[in-house]
């Protein structure tokens, strides 16, 4: 009776060890290129960093778990020391810097890409082009019917969908095309751009704002459908917009300025140890991890150059 239960004990303990050791392994033995850590992404780039885990991981002993949420709840995981790194479509905001300097951490931002907002509609839609100040009439709520815009269309309301209230489009939206007036009570949330995607598909008289990765990675097999799902319109500086004045979201637009709706994409970082957070970080500011960047359809934060040999 005794050695039975010598047994069990020992056998429990054996089992206690081993389990602590894995977890151990998962969560505690990180370096810039192995280990486990959870991130947190603003689902806007989902696709985008994705790729840039497959890669890493194809590449290194590590597992990177990404969670897709929005810009806020991004932040918020970051703050509460849930992840080390998030990425987001903004800067840390002064209030955040405190907060994180209050319990002596050093955090920073760096850049990893342009992205551009898209202004897409259903196929069926014969206005194609739209001005700032047109596409912040709509926003403000201002401008609620398609023949406002343009005079002897049939579509009735302007449906105006995004991804969903605490998203970074939805901040772009407010803070950089309306930026002294409210957004319009009227325009509708959903919960992933995909959804967007979907709904403006079926519906002629709506008109949705996603992130430009969505439709302009032309190796993602998703992405392709969505395009043929949707189009994107072009947007101008001039309050008079024309398809000469106008131009769509591609990265050359993105890169000369010519596309208004551009926004910086960020790794928000907080990793005292300089261990795997850091690490990945690097390898999406690398060469390999902005060329991925490049392949989905935004810029990179720095372009890859191409050597070429010169033969005299």
């Amino acid at each position: 009776m005794k050695n039975s239960y010598s047994i069990s004990v020992t056998l429990l303990l054996v089992l206690l060890f081993v389990a602590c050791g894995k977890q151990k392994n998962k969560e505690g033995q990180n370096t810039m290129r192995s280990g486990y850590i959870k991130i947190a992404v603003d689902q806007t780039v989902q696709n985008v960093i994705q790729q840039e885990i497959d890669v890493f991981e194809s590449l290194y002993p590590a597992k990177i778990e990404p969670i897709y949420t929005s810009e806020q709840e991004a932040v918020e995981l970051l703050k509460k020391d849930s992840v080390r790194f998030a990425v987001t479509a903004r800067k840390f905001m002064p209030d955040e810097l405190q907060y994180f300097k209050s319990k002596s951490f050093e955090p920073e931002a760096v850049r990893i890409a342009i992205d551009g907002i898209a202004i897409i509609t259903h196929p069926s839609n014969k206005n194609n082009v739209i001005s700032i100040k047109d596409m912040k009439r709509v926003l403000t709520g201002e401008v609620t019917q398609w023949n406002q815009l343009y005079p002897g269309s049939g579509l009735g309301k302007i449906q105006v969908v995004f991804d969903n209230t605490n998203s970074s489009i939805v901040r772009y939206a407010n803070d950089s095309i309306c930026r002294d007036k409210p957004l319009s009570r009227e325009l509708n949330a959903l919960e992933l751009n995909e959804e967007v995607v979907n709904h403006v598909s079926k519906t002629p008289s709506a008109m949705g704002l996603i992130g430009v990765n969505h439709i302009s990675d032309e190796n993602d097999s998703i992405v392709m459908e969505f395009t043929k799902k949707v189009q994107v319109m072009s947007v101008a500086y001039d309050d008079d917009a024309n398809e000469d004045n106008s131009v769509q979201p591609m990265q050359y637009y993105l890169y000369t300025a010519d596309y208004p709706f551009r926004r910086e994409i960020f790794v928000l970082l907080n990793d005292p140890r300089g261990e795997l957070p850091k690490g990945f970080t690097r390898f999406i500011a690398s060469d390999k991890g902005q060329r991925i960047i490049k392949r989905t359809g935004l810029l990179p934060s720095t372009m890859p150059i191409q050597a070429v040999k010169i033969v005299e």
